[in-house]
């Protein structure tokens, strides 16, 4: 099924998993010759893959000095930029793109290289917060399509988010019609009673080759997690919470919806719940989502917050990554020498992604996507379930971009759900949801006393582990 047709040309900026991954589905659905894609990388990564398809290829890495020498001759008016690389600044793209009349998209907003840890930024300079800020300061000005942050975290979820809570308001008899607009979702969060949104993901994909020592294993970007692991851990903070904790800080600038801890996110754990798993501990990773879901579901009243809720990613990802992540936080965040992305190499387990809304009228209730290694194969080459999950969304976010060509920049939560979700849901395996009595009070204070607010178990206090 061919979604759209695309008459301009496209660039494919980074070629790692998510760039191989996507290249089928788009020559699959979107209306295009092959002759218009160029992909241009740093790496060699995935030459094979795009000889397969008939896709020219250029290995030239950008930097601050050549990126519009390089991109400008590829690239003009109706034209798309689909930017999945890193290390590259995702404000210069879109300023480039706005100059020239360009379409673009990207997974996550991007500094250029060692801006993630630079110690001459202050933790707030260097987070998530504030590359969004500088990103969204786009918004509302004219010009073309730019889909900011949309795979599957951020991007899926703040769709799949939009689905629960319409699940959720028909399971607990709230009459409502399908908001339209931001402030009406809003609404219809705060009179669910919605305090607290967790991404929750568990990975169980395992590979019939072990981590070895002195390599990082992961089933999508290496680069890209350890990035963002190496970022103060960040979430949205809600207005149920009672109070700080001692080691959170707030911006002193942009949208207020958001704190961060002073320590990485890859060192921050948190007491999270799926289906599959049941509970678990997973890591509080800085994403862009828990500050754009958080500041998309405000509702202000005297210019002040009234409802906002505490949202924040709870990732375990697979068992290497987790002995990664172990080892590199003991080498004092510095990369393993060897690193290895997981995909031929799998041989069982599924991703379960998802959200988990708690604190309203039936405790929790998970709702997400659960796919497997072998579903994830059957479907598209060169795909994991992990990364179908991310290129499925690149992939509905291009399909919007192509039909709302004068958006300006907007954010995963800006799209509507119904639309993307007709594009990704035959990538998901099963979507599905289950109600649960877990809190992150269950089973505390069995072995050593604890300090909880036992009177609201949706306090963060509760969900932090340590």
């Amino acid at each position: 099924m061919k979604h759209i047709a695309f008459s301009g040309r496209l660039v494919i900026l980074g070629f790692g998993s998510i760039g191989q991954g996507v290249l089928p589905l788009i020559l699959r659905h979107i209306d295009m010759p092959r002759e218009r894609i160029h992909i241009i990388t740093a790496e060699p990564r995935g030459r094979e893959i795009a000889a397969e398809h008939g896709v020219r290829m250029t290995l030239a890495p950008l930097t601050r000095d050549n990126y519009r020498d390089l991109l400008l001759p590829e690239l003009g008016a109706g034209d798309f930029l689909l930017n999945l690389s890193v290390d590259v600044s995702s404000v210069a793209l879109i300023e480039l793109c706005r100059g020239i009349g360009a379409l673009y998209l990207d997974t996550c907003i991007e500094p250029w290289a060692g801006g993630y840890t630079d110690p001459s930024l202050t933790p707030s300079q260097r987070s998530n917060y504030a590359l969004r800020e500088s990103a969204i300061a786009f918004r509302g000005q004219p010009g073309p399509t730019a889909v900011l942050t949309h795979g599957a975290n951020p991007g899926l979820v703040s769709h799949l988010l939009k689905e629960a809570m319409l699940i959720l308001a028909r399971d607990t008899g709230v009459q409502t019609d399908v908001p339209a607009g931001r402030e009406a979702w809003a609404l219809l969060a705060e009179r669910l009673g919605i305090k607290a949104i967790h991404i929750a993901e568990r990975d169980t994909q395992t590979a019939n080759r072990p981590k070895q020592p002195g390599e990082f294993v992961n089933t999508w970007s290496i680069d890209g997690f350890v990035g963002e692991g190496c970022q103060p851990a960040e979430l949205g903070w809600g207005t149920h919470e009672k109070a700080l904790p001692a080691d959170a800080r707030r911006h002193d600038f942009g949208c207020d919806a958001a704190v961060y801890l002073l320590r990485p996110g890859a060192s921050t754990r948190v007491r999270t719940w799926t289906p599959l798993a049941g509970p678990l501990h997973g890591f509080l990773i800085t994403h862009n989502e828990s500050i754009s879901i958080a500041d998309y579901f405000t509702v202000s009243e005297n210019g002040a917050p009234r409802y906002r809720p505490t949202v924040h990613y709870a990732y375990h990802p697979c068992d290497d990554a987790v002995l990664s992540i172990h080892e590199l936080a003991g080498r004092n965040w510095t990369m393993q020498p060897s690193q290895r992305l997981m995909m031929d190499e799998i041989t069982h387990g599924i991703d379960e992604l998802g959200v988990l809304l708690m604190g309203h009228a039936r405790g929790a209730y998970w709702y997400g996507s659960r796919l497997s290694i072998e579903q994830a194969r059957s479907l598209v080459p060169h795909n994991n379930a992990t990364s179908l999950q991310v290129t499925a969304a690149v992939l509905a976010g291009m399909v919007w971009a192509i039909r709302h060509p004068d958006a300006g920049a907007v954010e995963a939560d800006d799209l509507d759900h119904a639309e993307i979700m007709e594009v990704c849901r035959p990538y998901l395996g099963e979507v599905t949801g289950a109600y649960t009595d877990w809190t992150p009070l269950a089973g505390r204070g069995r072995l050593f006393p604890e300090d909880v607010d036992a009177e609201d178990p949706w306090q963060f206090r509760n969900v932090r582990v340590g």
